[in-house]
């Protein structure tokens, strides 16, 4: 039953002029409650310190160390492979550095003694930064 025939419906619309009036009357709340607070400040001088960098990099020594027990020191073979000889590659690859860290890049092949003796040489010429260069394996 429809008891309205006549009567057209209105479309329904939302009046925003009011929810404007509220909004503008929170925003003047909000700015006038609002304290603004001094920072102090002091004036302070501090002191200046002039440092030059260090103008040297830290000394590399590379030594390889293959499967079949060949020495290469910084990219140069050694022919005498016993202690001496090692520590005589060493202190010419060194030059005038001071304190060098020594890199060894054994093969997983190589024997033990051969790595041994690069530290033992390394040991005798006063040489007391050793590292070993590793790899990742693939696949972990």
């Amino acid at each position: 039953m429809n008891f309205q025939r006549g009567k057209k419906h209105e479309d329904l619309e939302m009046n925003l002029v009011p929810l404007i009036d509220v909004l503008l009357v929170i925003i003047i709340f909000l700015v006038v409650s609002t304290t603004f607070s001094r920072v102090s400040e002091l004036q302070i001088n501090l002191p200046t310190a002039e440092a030059t960098p260090p103008e040297q990099k830290p000394l590399i020594v590379n030594v390889g160390v293959d499967a079949s027990g060949h020495y290469v020191v910084n990219d140069k073979p050694v022919s005498d492979t016993s202690v001496a000889g090692l520590g005589i590659a060493l202190r010419q690859a060194v030059g005038n550095g001071k304190e060098p860290t020594i890199v060894i890049n054994a093969d997983a092949n190589s024997t033990h003694q051969s790595v041994v003796n690069v530290m033992e040489a390394a040991r005798q010429e006063n040489y007391t930064h050793i590292n070993f260069a590793t790899q990742v394996k693939s696949g972990s």
